[in-house]
């Protein structure tokens, strides 16, 4: 057997090990990955925590057309949206405490009409938006946009009881 080939043996072996080695790894991240777009139910056990929702900001409508305001007691009802909301968020009980913040590379708005009103936020964490408070049983529809008309950015959302 030649140097060469003993060499592409050697290589091969190893690429298999290390494959035999990352996938499974691989295959459970890939189940770890969030839908696009997705809507939660939180029932009276809330878990996983933090629980996490995916997008892309932005749109053409201003944010206060979407909110029917420009302020509320939250923050400035600014940005552009789609017209439909992005997720919904069903919660079977009251929370006294929870917080939906949004990490995004870009400067993203948030908007939430639910069952005590509508809450608009802007900038609370460099440029991403974060609600925090008292939240009642109920379905609350949530709007990610982008400050600049027609921008998109990729975002995550995380909801947690954990202050």
């Amino acid at each position: 057997m030649t140097q060469s080939l003993v060499y592409q043996r050697i290589k091969l072996s190893f690429v298999v090990c290390v494959m035999a080695i990352v996938f499974p790894w691989n295959l459970a991240k890939a189940q770890e990955i969030l839908p696009m777009f997705g809507d939660v139910t939180i029932d009276k056990k809330f878990s996983p925590d933090p629980m996490l929702m995916r997008g892309i900001s932005g749109g053409s409508t201003p944010g206060n057309i979407i909110a029917g305001r420009r302020d509320t007691p939250t923050g400035a009802c600014t940005g552009f949206f789609d017209e439909k909301p992005d997720h919904t968020l069903q919660l079977n009980r009251k929370f006294n405490y929870l917080k939906l913040k949004v990490t995004s590379p870009g400067d993203t708005a948030l908007i939430i009409k639910g069952p005590d009103g509508i809450w608009c936020n802007d900038d609370v964490k460099g440029q991403n938006p974060e609600i925090v408070g008292q939240w009642l049983p109920g379905q609350y529809q949530l709007w990610l946009g982008s400050f600049s008309k027609d921008k998109s950015f990729p975002y995550t959302i995380t909801i947690t009881e954990v202050k």
